[in-house]
């Protein structure tokens, strides 16, 4: 007895439509209209006798059918990509697509590198810096994902590797010059840096609980190596997440003038689909990972 399947297409659609929780999203993701999306979603839906969303004013909501159908949906897609990848590039040279944020890439992990080449000379890396809100292993684009967050992400496996406090650091020279800072008081008057979009002074500040320091003032910038590098050049004060400022320090680039530190609520995780994460070249990204954390941490506790 053959296989009873609904129509592939509208099956592929659905799965777009549902981890984005948006027609919209998926007709982007699959190069199609809003329309048909929703035409497809339809016939998938007229196939099974079963309603998979329920259509809000507001958006789109899987039903409890949708929800059930979703997982196996997703697993079985990501085994297609993946045996299709193997097939396609059984004689090409192994590489290992990974997407990360710009600022962990060019100041963690890109000078880590050489470490994973060392120990596996024919797998080749490549990097893939992304905005916070892109998803490129959804998309199948990639087949690691580095991501600083909750790890609260589903359909993926996700592992942490990192997590980290914030404090302020500045140069030693801007210490020299501009210093002593001895107490947290000490930062009125001092230019702050600010790194949007994450921990910002304000909301470091009150969980110290100092009062008196205008935290509005300071240039800002969107990548935290920019602000890193204003801080290393004698600009100002940052606020350094130890993650991404304990290899500077280590090296005499920036100081932590003050003991206090906060624990960011976000940590980095490496993530991958459910397939991909048994495959030989995921398995020694992961090992490695895990083996260079631990020893990156036991050097950050040291500082």
């Amino acid at each position: 007895m053959g296989r009873r399947l609904p129509p592939l297409n509208s099956m592929r659609v659905f799965e777009a439509a549902a981890r984005h929780l948006s027609f919209t999203h998926a007709g982007e993701e699959l190069h199609v209209t809003q329309a048909a999306v929703s035409h497809q979603i339809r016939v998938l839906e007229e196939w099974l006798g079963v309603l998979l969303f329920q259509r809000l004013k507001n958006g789109i909501k899987l039903t409890e059918e949708g929800e059930a159908y979703l997982e196996p949906l997703t697993e079985a897609f990501d085994k297609l990509a993946d045996a299709t990848n193997q097939l396609v590039n059984r004689d090409e040279v192994k590489t290992l697509s990974i997407s990360t944020l710009s600022s962990f890439a060019s100041i963690w992990l890109v000078p880590r590198l050489k470490s994973f080449r060392d120990h596996y000379p024919d797998l080749d890396v490549r990097i893939e810096t992304i905005d916070q809100e892109e998803d490129l292993l959804s998309k199948g684009e990639v087949d690691l994902d580095i991501r600083y967050g909750d790890g609260k992400w589903q359909h993926v496996n996700a592992s942490k590797f990192l997590s980290e406090n914030i404090y302020p650091v500045c140069s030693p020279a801007y210490l020299r010059e501009n210093g002593p800072l001895k107490k947290l008081d000490d930062l009125r008057g001092h230019t702050l840096l600010h790194d949007v979009g994450v921990m910002g002074w304000k909301e470091w500040i009150e969980l110290a609980g100092v009062e008196g320091i205008d935290v509005n003032r300071g240039p800002g910038f969107n990548h935290s190596h920019l602000v890193y590098q204003a801080a290393i050049s004698g600009e100002g004060i940052a606020l350094g997440r130890g993650a991404l400022v304990a290899d500077s320090i280590a090296k005499g680039d920036l100081v932590a003038p003050f003991s206090r530190k906060i624990p960011c609520t976000f940590s980095y995780y490496l993530v991958s689909t459910k397939t991909a994460s048994d495959q030989p070249k995921t398995r020694a990204f992961t090992s490695w990972l895990m083996k260079t954390a631990e020893e990156f941490n036991m050097m950050k506790e040291g500082l």
